[in-house]
């Protein structure tokens, strides 16, 4: 699962981040093979004017799909964190650029949601302070469920 729970003496928090399928060596791995796959044509017009011509569309291709894949990689840097204490529930979403977005609620108080009918499937939100949040917003519904029963028996407990 794409979180983690972590404890002190003081608070509980949990951790919150998307999927990282592709490690930076299977990042290297995809663009040596993508790179390898797209020049294996170009091998029979060695010699020839064609080639320049095709090698340029070449590296638009490959450099197309660099920026994809690290701009996916930027977008993967963005987490939640949700800090459980006596007295406070912090949820913070750090965006991988842009202001952080804080919640705060009294955690006698706080409701946790699982919905069928929201905006996605297992849509899982905290309820408080007059607010009503999301959180695991890139987790799979699956996930999504499991955290709900997580984060029930932990304001709960």
């Amino acid at each position: 699962m794409p979180y983690v729970w972590s404890e002190t003496p003081e608070a509980r928090a949990l951790t919150l981040w998307p999927h990282q399928s592709l490690t930076p060596r299977g990042f290297a791995w995809f663009i040596g093979t993508t790179a390898t796959m797209l020049t294996l044509p170009l091998v029979a017009l060695l010699g020839s004017p064609v080639v320049w011509f095709l090698l340029f569309f070449f590296l638009i291709a490959l450099t197309a799909v660099w920026r994809a894949i690290t701009a996916n990689q930027r977008d993967r840097s963005s987490r939640e964190e949700l800090t459980l204490t006596e007295d406070e529930v912090r949820l913070q979403h750090v965006p991988h650029k842009g202001p952080v977005l804080t919640w705060e609620a009294n955690p006698h108080w706080v409701i946790v949601n699982l919905r069928d009918d929201g905006p996605v499937e297992k849509y899982l939100t905290l309820r408080g302070n007059n607010r009503e949040v999301e959180i695991g917003r890139f987790l799979s519904p699956e996930e999504r469920a499991a955290l709900f029963d997580e984060l029930s028996q932990a304001l709960r407990g």
